[in-house]
């Protein structure tokens, strides 16, 4: 049984540039010899962690001698600010913008996917991308990742974000597939297992796959904060590998991690087999962050008013804990 910890992150902004608060636990220190590595980690929820999840489950972490205290916390930035996570998945945009303007935290991999599993669906009469104009479009959160692929996908198809289409806000997951069911929108960008759901029973139509407009935009990265970096540089390293270890059993073992997601994303085998089909291509599992994409990134951010400038990423990215093919 998975057990996720919730805290409460109503954290003063400044906190976000004056480092981490005290009268905090102390961290088991790594050792070679048996000793328990005491992490606390905050993981992203559904498909875009089922593979993390998995390993939990699996006790791969346990059994690589990591005390894994799963914590469930909105704003990991403030989180790690204010010292109360350690390490966890954060989208690469705000862990690059977050960083660079003072939080105390490092990008140290990527995680199993670097490309946003983002997919435009929309009612069953939108017919082609071009249909949106005057409709309203579903873009999660504004100034988001998946916001930017919304834009990047209608302006690529000719229509102007900012004038042909009404963009909304209007959440993830199971929030953005009711908002489309309610007509709330017409379409909207989401996850999976949603479009393969939507497809089949008979509610959606996907309208385009998301990272065939934004090839280059990374969308995910593991950070750990810079106090656990400094005190803890080898259990950072086994987490990393324990993560990418658990994300590599799930797909060379497709019977059995379907088992499991079919059961934590309760939803049927069916419609998960549908869903994971079109995002085998992006299940890397390749932990190294190309910097190349983390310029395109910002300049994608920049183009749309979401990021101020471009910053150097060289003091933000360590990959130094990346382990050794």
């Amino acid at each position: 049984m998975i057990k996720i910890k919730k805290v409460l992150s109503v954290i003063i902004a400044s906190a976000l540039f004056v480092g981490v608060l005290g009268g905090c636990a102390k961290k088991e220190e790594s050792s070679s010899d048996g000793e328990t590595l005491k992490v606390r980690y905050a993981a992203y929820q559904g498909m875009t962690a089922v593979g993390f999840w998995f390993g939990v489950e699996k006790g791969f972490f346990k059994d690589a001698g990591i005390d894994l205290e799963l914590v469930d916390v909105k704003d990991k930035v403030s989180a790690i600010a204010s010292d109360s996570i350690d390490m966890g998945d954060l989208n690469t945009s705000q862990a690059i913008t977050a960083a660079s303007t003072g939080a105390p935290l490092k990008l140290v991999s990527s995680m199993f996917r670097t490309k946003g599993a983002w997919y435009l669906i929309g009612k069953t009469s939108i017919k082609d991308i071009k249909d949106l104009k005057g409709k309203r479009v579903g873009v999660n959160e504004k100034g988001s990742g998946m916001d930017v692929t919304v834009r990047e996908i209608l302006q690529q198809n000719g229509l102007d974000p900012d004038k042909d289409v009404e963009l909304i806000a209007n959440g993830s997951m199971q929030q953005a597939y009711a908002s489309l069911e309610a007509n709330q929108v017409d379409a909207t960008i989401i996850h999976q297992p949603f479009v393969a759901m939507g497809e089949i029973e008979g509610k959606a139509k996907l309208l385009a796959k998301g990272w065939d407009y934004v090839p280059n935009f990374n969308t995910g990265a593991l950070v750990a904060s810079d106090k656990f970096i400094k005190s803890n540089p080898e259990t950072v390293k086994k987490v990393i590998e324990v993560y990418f270890k658990s994300n590599e059993y799930a797909k060379e073992h497709q019977d059995e991690f379907l088992e499991f997601a079919t059961k934590y994303l309760n939803i049927p085998k069916d419609t998960l087999v549908k869903a994971l089909e079109p995002e085998r291509e992006l299940w890397e599992n390749e932990p190294n962050i190309n910097i190349e994409t983390l310029k395109t990134t910002q300049e994608l951010q920049k183009k749309w008013g979401f990021q101020k400038e471009i910053y150097d990423v060289d003091k933000i990215v360590d990959l130094s804990f990346i382990p050794k093919k």
